[in-house]
């Protein structure tokens, strides 16, 4: 059993883990801001989707804009799968 803020669940129960987003996008900008000390930073930020088509829409929105992208299932959804960078646009047009 696991408490946390108020709420307890059984950690093997498979309840807990029902998600209806099931692909994630994940992306950032391919400007680096530098920080104060000089020293360069990147940001990058998630968004998930209940259906790959969804994610593939914003992932090439991403790729528009000239920004780098991921993608891929959410645990525990299977089977899993995961495009790295090099393949997004693959992915896109459905070749991957």
């Amino acid at each position: 059993m696991v408490t946390s803020r108020g709420s307890t669940w059984n950690v093997f129960e498979a309840d807990h883990l029902t998600e209806t987003e099931i692909w994630y996008v994940s992306y950032r900008s391919n400007i680096r801001p530098r920080r104060e000390d000089g020293e360069r930073r990147c940001a990058r930020a998630t968004r998930k989707f209940k259906a790959e088509a969804e994610a593939k829409q914003f992932a090439e929105e991403i790729i528009q804009k000239g920004w780098s992208a991921i993608a891929g299932t959410l645990n525990p959804h299977t089977p899993k799968k995961t495009v790295p960078s090099t393949k997004i646009l693959d992915w896109i047009a459905g070749r991957y």
